[in-house]
């Protein structure tokens, strides 16, 4: 068992921290905020496109597409140094970690060049348009149709909970282009500029905070899209959604991580959490790292352990809604209200760091809904790691 890491691994992790010291914005440059998951002030649209000139907005893809053909380990320590100082890479994070990836991996070079590349370089942002009102989880029940004409689509539909699409340039968009096909064999996708006729984004506000608008309800009234724009083959879009939640995924525990360490530091020097109570979510936040470090090395072996993917969600999801559950009953009706920390603005501090325990415990859930619910990640769990049959 090795606990450390290689030398070049280091290196490289001390490359990007020179980069860092160099180029990060400062507070007086970073002083527009962002309204929602697709509006990037301009400043951030100048920190993006400086990553990615200089190879660091995402290290794992090659040059021309703003990184340096980085290993997974290498990717990991660049993450790792990002988080540990609260530093967002993008603004506009689907954008940056679905779509564009999606992409990469799907579109062809054509579609690389006219929309990939623009967004990692920040001089458009997109929305990812994959749940409905019947099908949420359950991707495969979307009913939004694209149906063939000469050399168009024309899409009618709707979506929801599409996060920052009042603001996002292009959609790509999950389509049922073969009625009478079995559910999971007859989606496409297509990408749609949201200035297409026939688009209407109607943001809506959050439980977490009235002025909230990231959320958006989607429709679509014969939209023309031009069969250029399907990604990823005609009916196959299922491999696509698999391959666009597997780019979200890969390292999402990270994240959770970090939720988990910021909350460790968080509830230190305040009464909130009993001792019991913080000694679990300290435990937690350890026991997640190490089973995240266990399933990082596989993946550096080239092993793909997707069951253990799904056990490290439900952990650091779970964890840190447990958390600010108990954190909350412990603030009492002040929870309420009351900021749970009055940290000031930075261009780098999310807005849960001054909000109140209800916002942090409201929030919480969308880490056990995005990428896979909870329910899901267990379905995984007990056919692959258990053995189960399937219901």
């Amino acid at each position: 068992m090795q606990l450390t890491f290689d030398a070049d691994v280091e290196e490289f992790r001390g490359e990007f921290l020179a980069f860092l010291a160099e180029h990060l914005p400062d507070e007086a440059e970073a002083g527009e905020r962002p309204r929602s998951s697709a509006d990037v002030p301009e400043w951030a649209r100048r920190w993006q496109r400086k990553q990615f000139d200089n190879g660091w907005l995402l290290p794992g893809n090659p040059p021309e597409f703003g990184g340096r053909n980085a290993s997974i380990l290498q990717q990991y320590v660049h993450l790792e140094e990002l988080s540990r100082r609260r530093i967002y890479h993008s603004f506009n994070p689907q954008g940056l970690g679905i779509i564009a990836a999606s992409l990469l991996s799907f579109g062809t070079p054509e579609q690389k060049e006219r929309w990939a590349a623009p967004i990692l370089r920040a001089e458009i942002t997109a929305a990812l348009g994959m749940s409905e009102p019947g099908a949420g989880s359950d991707l495969a029940s979307l009913r939004t149709r694209a149906v063939r004409d000469g050399d168009s689509f024309v899409v009618n539909g709707q979506k929801v909970w599409t996060s920052g699409a009042n603001e996002a340039d292009v959609l790509l968009t999950f389509v049922r282009t073969d009625p009478d096909a079995p559910k999971h064999k007859g989606i496409s996708v297509l990408l749609i500029p949201t200035d297409t006729p026939g688009v209407t984004r109607r943001p809506f506000a959050s439980v977490c905070a009235e002025d909230d608008f990231d959320f958006n309800e989607v429709f679509f009234t014969d939209v023309r899209v031009p069969a250029e724009n399907l990604v990823g083959g005609l009916n196959q879009g299922w491999g696509v959604a698999n391959g666009a939640l597997g780019h979200e995924r890969t390292l999402l525990w990270l994240g959770f991580a970090d939720r988990l360490q910021d909350l460790v530091e968080d509830f230190r020097p305040v009464t909130v959490l009993d001792r019991d109570h913080y000694a679990t979510l300290a435990m937690d936040n350890q026991a997640l790292r190490l089973l995240g470090s266990a399933a990082l090395a596989r993946a550096d072996r080239g092993e793909q352990d997707v069951a253990a993917l799904s056990v490290l969600k439900i952990l650091g999801s779970e964890a840190v809604q447990t958390a600010s559950e108990h954190a909350l009953d412990g603030a009492g009706f002040d929870g309420l209200v009351h900021p749970a920390l009055t940290a000031p603005y930075t261009p780098w501090n999310n807005d849960h760091f001054a909000s109140s325990w209800f916002e942090r415990y409201a929030r919480s859930f969308a880490g056990t809904i995005a990428g896979g619910t909870s329910e899901i990640q267990r379905t995984i769990v007990a056919e692959r790691v258990l053995g189960l049959p399937r219901s």
